[in-house]
Formats: structure tokens, C-alpha cells, sequence
């Protein structure tokens, strides 16, 4: 399925900087904006492209978690069993989200899921939750590991 680019400059780079900061989150890798957003913007052009292809649908989230992984095991100096559990986790936590907003929210606003995929601006708004709840969990951690190193 083609993403609308505006969809993927509104929705998809915010996205996969939350999934990236999350997953730097988990894995214990301090948080250098500059690299965040780099790779989050690397990450949504990515599946941007792979989805321009005929592949099987769910592919390129999976191309998504190994390259995530690849980037923790570089960023986190080789840590292969962490950074895999970051990767998964954070792409889990990603799926639990999305589907909690969209079964919350479609109801609410009476839309269908054919009318999200028409409609680049409603896909937009409608996916803004989700990015949220990604933010907000990762700070919650840091805030929660904080916590747990002050005697």
C-alpha cells in the first residue's frame, strides 16, 4: 500500500522517532535528539520506498525491526539480546497503541477504516494518538528508571 507523502512527513516520521526513542528507552542508550530524528526519518523513508513495491503486507514492518535492531546494536556497543528485545518491544507496543486508538477512536468519530485510508488528513490526525502514547511511555520509563537509581 502507497503512503501519501504528506502522510509520511505528518504521521509516519513522528512515528518512527517515538518507536526510535522508545526503543533507545528500553535498551538503556542515552537520548541524543540529533540521532533520534535522523533515524526516525531514515526509518519512515525507508518503508516509504518498500511500500512503492508489490510486496506481502507486513513485510516492511518486518525490514522495520531489523533495521532498528542493527542501529541498537550499534548504538548500544554490541548488546544483541537487549537491542533485540527493544526492537520487538517497541515495534509491540507500537501495534498495542494503534490498535487501541483506532478501535477507541473510529467509533467515536464514525469513520471506517476505508475512509482512513482515503482521506490523508484524517490518517494524520487519527495516528497522532498513537505517537503520543509512544513519547509518553518512553519518559515515563526514564522517569520511572530515575526513580528506581535515587536511594
Amino acid at each position: 500500500m502507497v503512503i501519501p507523502f504528506i502522510a509520511l512527513l505528518f504521521q509516519g516520521i513522528p512515528e518512527q522517532v517515538a518507536v526510535v526513542t522508545l526503543a533507545f528507552v528500553i535498551a538503556g542508550i542515552p537520548l541524543k535528539w540529533h540521532k533520534l530524528i535522523f533515524i526516525g526519518i531514515f526509518l519512515a523513508t525507508f518503508v516509504y520506498i518498500v511500500r512503492l513495491f508489490p510486496i506481502p503486507f507486513g513485510l516492511h514492518t518486518i525490514l522495520l525491526i531489523i533495521l532498528l535492531f542493527i542501529t541498537l546494536v550499534g548504538q548500544s556497543k554490541g548488546n544483541i539480546s537487549l537491542s533485540l528485545f527493544a526492537s520487538l518491544s517497541s515495534f509491540l507496543i507500537l501495534a498495542v497503541f494503534e490498535f487501541l486508538s483506532l478501535t477507541l477512536l473510529l467509533p467515536i468519530f464514525g469513520l471506517t477504516p476505508k475512509e482512513l485510508d482515503a482521506h490523508s488528513f484524517i490518517r494524520i490526525i487519527m495516528g497522532e494518538p498513537t505517537t503520543i502514547l509512544l513519547f509518553l511511555t518512553a519518559f515515563l520509563l526514564i522517569k520511572i528508571r530515575q526513580k528506581e537509581l535515587t536511594p
